[in-house]
């Protein structure tokens, strides 16, 4: 691996910020770390960056523990969330800057500045100063003096997220061009799932200090290892339960029950459990009757509210158990108050035993990972 990092842990103070992280990157994989703010991932950027020496752990890059060394040591390249370039210096000067602590013949330098710059477009704005150039611009000439030093790890840190939303989707299809055209390993830092999940080979989820979940944008959604991963990653509506069947796995949701699809754990009779559903998995019918609704069980309720969020209508659906559903409508949306019944897909629901939801919560204070999740096959 290019990257590596062993047990890392950081502290501020009394503080807890980073405990016990491991994961690593490949040559040429893009990785972004995912999670709400405040959950550790800035800390490892500096971390992996050298502006922060870790309580505890390793930082390997190409098989040499870095951890103790000084920034200008590691071949790495960052793009922060604030813009760092220098006012006072052309587009071409703060390329340059990037290769000062480099030992390389002036002419080269020269060369690697034209060359980076064309790749992010901007060679006709070398003798500008950084106030001539949009926000965006400005980004890319980041992005051109992370790179010209080619580093073995290019760690990108919110560099979106101070844009507006049509620059940041312009952008981001910019960097995935660039990582693509450069081969170069990048950890790209978010708390936009979507930029995640449209970027990434694969997410490292963090909640709390630590790792949530590590896999495919589309494993993770699909097959979500944790509550916290269910309910971060995308929508996810969660709903009590309880197990009133092993083989098949069967769980009683109000009066009704529903039997899942095969899974590799079984859980005895009457542990309460949480089943995770997507509000894009539901469906509605303009009928109140409940039951098995042939293939797929039903639920009957009664719609609390409608949104329009423009795309699609967004029906809040209160069951007979008192419980909230979101369910995602294209079209023609019912009315509030008026009754139906909720379609639940059995191979889209993940189900957590309750214990495992507090363990997860209460990860960081214990050590103590959470179980698996009861995902059933489609088998």
């Amino acid at each position: 691996m290019i990257l590596e990092l062993e047990a890392l842990t950081h502290r501020y103070g009394d503080e807890l910020a980073v405990d016990d992280v491991s994961f690593g990157l490949e040559e040429g994989e893009l990785v972004a770390l995912l999670g709400p703010s405040g959950c550790g991932k800035t800390t490892i950027v500096q971390a992996i960056a050298g502006h922060v020496r870790p309580t505890a752990g390793r930082i390997l890059l190409r098989d040499r523990d870095v951890a103790e060394e000084p920034p200008e040591a590691r071949r790495v390249g960052v793009v922060f969330q604030e813009s760092t370039l220098y006012p006072h210096m052309t587009i071409r000067e703060n390329v340059a800057y990037g290769l000062a602590s480099r030992d390389i013949e002036a002419g080269r330098r020269a060369e690697l500045v034209t060359e980076y710059l064309e790749l992010v477009a901007l060679r006709d704005q070398r003798d500008a100063y950084p106030a001539e150039l949009s926000g965006g611009q400005q980004r890319r000439v980041e992005l051109a003096r992370a790179l010209a030093p080619q580093p073995d790890v290019l760690l990108l840190d919110e560099p979106l997220s101070a844009l507006d939303r049509a620059l940041r989707e312009r952008l981001r299809e910019e960097i995935a061009r660039i990582q693509d055209e450069t081969g170069v390993t990048t950890l790209f830092v978010t708390h936009d799932q979507e930029e995640a999940m449209s970027l990434a080979d694969r997410l490292v989820v963090m909640g709390d200090g630590r790792i949530a979940g590590d896999g495919t944008p589309r494993a993770l959604y699909e097959s979500p290892p944790t509550p916290f991963v269910a309910s971060f990653l995308g929508r996810s509506n969660a709903l009590p339960a309880t197990v009133v069947g092993r083989e098949p796995l069967t769980v009683a949701l109000g009066d009704r029950e529903i039997t899942l699809p095969s899974s590799d754990r079984s859980l005895p009779t009457g542990t309460p459990v949480t089943c995770h559903v997507r509000p894009e998995d539901l469906s509605v019918r303009s009928s109140d009757a409940a039951g098995t609704g042939g293939t797929a069980p039903l639920l009957s309720g009664n719609v609390a509210d409608v949104t329009d969020v423009g795309r699609r209508y967004d029906l809040t659906v209160r069951i007979e158990t008192g419980d909230e559903l979101v369910v995602e409508a294209v079209d023609d949306p019912p009315t509030a108050g008026e009754r139906l019944a909720i379609e639940l897909p059995r191979d889209r629901i993940a189900v957590f035993d309750a214990d495992g939801c507090e363990r997860d919560r209460r990860a960081v204070a214990t050590g103590v990972e959470s179980r698996p999740p009861v995902v059933p096959s489609d088998e």
